[in-house]
């Protein structure tokens, strides 16, 4: 089904049609359209373009208004100021258009899909082999799935990468440490998995990591236990794939904790590309786009130099001979555009990331595998604050684990959940405990630009006031309750009645869901979605408290506001959805 025109897009082809009519000279001019507090909307286009055309712009905007038909969409049409028009649309048009957007028979409320779509390789979620997921996981994940969703849902073809850390020094060290001290291996192992299996090799992790740090005699056996692995001797490889195996066990209950789905297929870490490393080295020094620096090769930048003013290069390979992650980053860009065919290479990445993301790019320009027509881009955010602001850290100073805070996320959200409980089972608490709980997470996280630090307080969070998901979730159930309530009285649209201020500002607001939604998938941006949602609920809770639904004064008014409160929690349930949250019919 075609995609229904906004309100917006409907009045501004009104005013551009008239404006075009009055200044034939500015036929691709833009009126410049936008939301108001003094009207529904305001066009402050008429002032540039009346000093271009040497014109008064009260004159033009005057002409512009003689020539706008009034009546079916604008209501209302006035002159203000130096030159700004107010328009104000009409009833009936809000509830059509309301009326247009909930018949769309394949629900997508009239979102449109892109005009253009390519293909979109989104590289986020990369924990680590062999060590347990941290509270610095959680933004790559939590961001980068809503933007799968947002993509995936404006039509974009989208390809998932989880460049996961499975190969490196650190394989070499935890493999060697374990045949000399088989003794530490916890003698359930096989028994065990999950989280207790991920513990046991954590723990391991760091014992080795100790001991390589502080003996030079084992740090060589490990290196060279790096070389058995890079070869392939079939017991390393043995027990590097069973540290891979169990790790994927983990990282699944961890991402389902965190209602995300992970397929298998697309978790293609660092040593996805081994075979690769040799030519991408290859290529780039015999394209003179690296060169060798005392026996490393280097890709070096004139605006790229360290404290004492000397070039800081991009090391693809060591000097002996050991690959880095930029020639494993370079051949996954090979590989992402060469065989996946993407247009554009999104990397969901710690802003920390970000002068590494920027020679890496520059170097696939340079050697000619990010053309024109391949768009790099590196999303970085920022980092988790504990309440004072401070990275977030334990008591004891350590990295906080993610399954326990996400564990205590859930705990309190099932707190909040049965103190409102009237008629939940323990089971159904314990459901929507969950789905309060790790929704407040991600709305914490998405809720505030990528780019931004940001507070993880877990009493706000859950908090059913101000902008969190709580409040958003509870306004979709309070919808759900009247619904339910309702009995045989069905939602109607009822374009001939007149409407409230309190269900105007709603119902023009559940009208700019499609275009918010383009917009937040075409910025990358899921913390616009997000405010719109919290707007959208604060106008629902207006609406709830002004407009009586079940005891309105006439029937056709209760099927009219029955009619825009189902709208507006379909547009909560896709919008929190397209944020990777679930609304509960029952709060």
């Amino acid at each position: 089904m075609a995609s229904v025109t906004s309100l917006t897009s409907a009045v501004h082809q009104r005013l551009a049609n008239a404006l075009s009519a009055a200044l034939p000279e500015s036929a691709d001019a833009d009126p410049l359209l936008r939301r108001s507090d003094r009207a529904d909307f305001q066009a402050n286009g008429i002032l540039a373009l009346a000093k271009k055309a040497k014109t008064n712009p009260r004159e033009l905007a005057a002409q512009v208004v003689a020539r706008v038909t009034t009546g079916d969409v604008i209501g209302d049409i006035e002159v203000s100021g130096p030159g700004f028009l107010n328009i104000t649309v009409t009833d009936r048009a809000i509830t059509e258009n309301l009326a247009a957007r909930a018949a769309d028979a394949d629900g997508r409320l009239g979102v449109p899909y892109a005009e253009h779509p390519g293909t979109t390789v989104i590289d986020y979620a990369q924990p680590n082999v062999a060590k347990e997921m941290h509270v610095g996981h959680l933004r790559s994940a939590v961001i980068g799935d809503s933007v799968v969703q947002l993509l995936e849902f404006t039509g974009e073809n989208v390809v998932r990468r989880h460049h996961i850390g499975d190969w490196g020094t650190q394989f070499g060290m935890l493999i060697q440490y374990l045949d000399e001290h088989p003794h530490e291996l916890d003698h359930k192992a096989s028994e065990v998995t999950g989280e207790e299996a991920m513990s046991n090799l954590d723990r391991l992790y760091k014992a080795a990591r100790r001991l390589f740090d502080s003996d030079e005699e084992f740090k060589t056996r490990a290196r060279r236990r790096v070389v058995d692995l890079q070869a392939g001797e079939p017991h390393t490889l043995a027990m590097w794939q069973k540290f891979v195996d169990e790790s994927k066990i983990y990282f699944f209950s961890v991402f389902e904790k965190l209602d995300m789905e992970i397929r298998d297929a697309d978790i293609v870490g660092e040593s996805g590309y081994n075979d690769m490393l040799a030519e991408t080295c290859r290529l780039l020094e015999e394209s003179g786009v690296a060169v060798r620096s005392e026996g490393a090769l280097c890709v070096f930048f004139d605006d790229i130099k360290g404290p004492d003013g000397n070039p800081v290069p991009l090391i693809v390979q060591k000097s002996d001979g050991g690959y880095g992650y930029a020639a494993t980053d370079l051949s996954a860009i090979r590989d992402r555009v060469f065989n996946l065919k993407a247009n554009t290479l999104l990397y969901v990445v710690d802003a920390r990331q970000s002068l590494h993301f920027k020679m890496v790019f520059e170097t696939a320009r340079r050697a000619g595998w990010l053309g024109e027509d391949v768009t790099a881009y590196q999303l970085a955010f920022g980092t988790v604050l504990g309440k004072d602001g401070k990275p977030f850290k334990t008591r004891e100073g350590e990295t906080v684990r993610l399954v326990d805070l996400l564990d205590e996320a859930i705990e309190r959200a099932s707190a909040v959940v049965r103190e409102k409980a009237q008629d939940l089972s323990e089971a159904e608490i314990a459901e929507r405990g969950a789905q309060v709980g790790i929704g407040a997470v991600k709305y914490a996280d998405l809720s505030t630009s990528a780019n931004r630090d940001y507070k993880f307080d877990l009493d706000q969070m859950v908090s059913l006031n101000g902008d969190t998901s709580v409040y958003l979730q509870y306004a979709y159930a309070r919808i759900q309750s009247i619904l339910r309530k309702a009995g045989g009285t069905r939602p109607a649209a009822h374009p001939e009645l007149g409407l409230t201020e309190a269900e105007r500002a709603l119902g023009l607001h559940v009208d700019a869901f499609a275009e918010t939604v383009a917009e937040a998938a075409k910025e990358y941006a899921p913390h616009k979605l997000a405010a719109y949602l919290y707007h959208l609920a604060s106008l629902y809770t207006s609406f709830y408290d002004k407009c009586p639904v079940l005891k309105a004064e006439t029937p056709q008014q209760t099927e009219n506001r029955l009619f825009l409160c189902d709208v507006t929690a379909r547009t909560l349930h896709q919008g929190m959805a397209l944020l990777g949250i679930r609304t509960p019919e029952r709060l």
